[in-house]
């Protein structure tokens, strides 16, 4: 079998040729195969993103050429992501963080199946590259700030049959005796009150139509306490509750309310500069543990299902998309 970049990591690590010359770049920088461990599953490709930075693409394609003589072999066909026929026909729905990662792959699956999209991101030039190529409608925009919000909902129009609540930083892995206010009030402007922000403004579209779908993600750290820091682990559980409790008020109103809480997702997020060490230490084994790491692809069809109405008997649920890792 000749390997290309779509080829895994596990089929590059297995490979008699593939195996020694991604071993042997690993150990340039200092490492073992075990750090693969993870993302065994995933495309060589996606380490480009997951890196940031550290492994450039060319570097990816130098290993295909090494592995083949110099030579890139034709990809071999795939099988199209299985897509559902048209769910979201003649549907609005918002989704934010829809630059990268997960917020993108929910809203360009959305957009294949009928979805009229209200794509928003605070970063305006890759949201408007997305549009370009995938056809939603791009609202560059801070979810924080009550303004844009109201620009949102604006471009939305009167008719809104979904909201995908993605946008979302990380923290910094602090405790609470290291943890900043800069770094607390940074998190919980995003995760909470942002999420907060933009449900409050479109459930009265919602209430008028009497039917919706709310999706919040939230993250495996809305779980447990060891996954990531103070500020992080706590607004992640501020998620779970607003999901919950809007699920109660607004179920009768046919407006269905759920959470996704995602594991490990190749989305190349980046961790803050000086992650606190006495954190690390803490969370590190535990970390160690993560089931294989998912592709964004994989959480958009957890949401998506929630969004569409295959989800219909489905109001306050928290779905644990994790591989597995929230049942150890």
């Amino acid at each position: 079998m000749a390997l290309t970049a779509a080829s895994t990591v596990g089929e590059w690590l297995d490979h008699p040729d593939g195996g020694p010359a991604l071993r042997e770049l690993l150990g340039r920088g200092g490492f073992d195969e075990s750090v693969l461990a993870p993302v065994r599953q995933l495309p060589l490709q996606q380490m480009v993103a997951l890196s940031q930075g550290r492994i450039p693409q060319e570097v990816v394609d130098g290993l295909v050429l090494r592995v083949n003589d110099g030579v890139v072999p034709e990809p071999e066909e795939t099988a199209e992501e299985p897509v559902a026929a048209q769910r979201f026909a003649g549907r609005t729905v918002i989704v934010t963080g829809a630059a990268s990662g997960i917020g993108r792959a929910t809203a360009a699956r959305i957009a294949r199946e009928g979805g009229r999209v209200i794509a928003v991101d605070i970063s305006e030039e890759k949201l408007k590259e997305f549009a370009a190529e995938s056809g939603v409608i791009a609202v560059p925009a801070d979810i924080t700030d009550d303004e844009d919000v109201a620009r949102i909902v604006a471009t939305a129009g009167e008719r809104i049959d979904g909201l995908a609540n993605v946008a979302g930083v990380v923290d910094d892995f602090t405790p609470i005796h290291e943890a900043s206010d800069a770094i607390w009030e940074r998190v919980f402007a995003v995760n909470v009150n942002g999420v907060f922000k933009l449900t409050r403004a479109v459930v009265p579209a919602m209430l008028r139509a009497n039917r919706g779908a709310i999706v919040n993600v939230a993250s495996e750290a809305a779980l447990r306490g060891n996954a990531a820091g103070v500020a992080y682990t706590a607004s992640k559980h501020a998620v779970i509750g607003i999901t919950r409790n809007t699920a109660f008020m607004y179920g009768p109103r046919g407006i269905r309310t759920n959470a996704v809480a995602p594991g490990g997702v190749a989305t190349g997020m980046a961790q803050p500069p000086n992650a606190s060490a006495f954190g690390q230490e803490r969370t590190g084994p535990f970390l160690r543990l993560i089931p294989p790491v998912a592709l964004p692809e994989h959480l958009a069809a957890s949401i998506t299902f929630l969004l569409s109405d295959d989800g219909v008997n489905l109001n306050g649920v928290v779905l644990p998309s994790d591989g597995g890792w929230s049942v150890q």
